[in-house]
């Protein structure tokens, strides 16, 4: 279960993401995410929205192993190597979040990540139910 503060009294207006948000149950963490296909070849060289669509994908991926789903995201970490390209990851977030929650986010630019040609990197943690967890034996 999952509470998201999108705009609590006395902060800004947000653009696409919640002030804050509290959850209780198992905790997901997924690491970086990079636009390469499940080969790790780099996907849209120089397309800011197919890296940032394939980043997605990952990310949706990673959630799905660890029996998670967009809507139990907690957070969302994005760097990005040009701010230019923020249009385009939040075209690629909205499709990807649909209208489900908007969990909080940061956005960090970077000068360069580990992948040359990598314009995207994120990481998320997402919070999954107790009772939906399914039980090793």
């Amino acid at each position: 279960m999952i509470e998201f503060f999108e705009r609590p009294d006395g902060t800004p207006p947000a653009n696409g993401y919640s002030h804050a948000a509290r959850g209780a149950g198992r905790l997901v963490a997924v690491s970086g995410q990079l636009p390469v296909d499940p080969q790790g070849v780099l996907v849209g060289a120089e397309d800011a929205l197919a890296q940032a669509r394939q980043v997605f994908a990952n990310l949706g991926t990673a959630l799905a192993a660890a029996g998670a789903r967009p809507p139990e995201l907690l957070r969302l970490t994005f760097f990005l190597t040009d701010l230019a390209d923020l249009p385009a990851v939040r075209t690629a977030r909205d499709e990807f979040l649909g209208d489900g929650p908007l969990p909080t986010s940061s956005l960090v630019q970077v000068v360069g990540l580990v992948l040359p040609g990598a314009r995207i990197e994120i990481d998320a943690l997402a919070v999954v139910d107790d009772s939906a967890a399914p039980h090793a034996g």
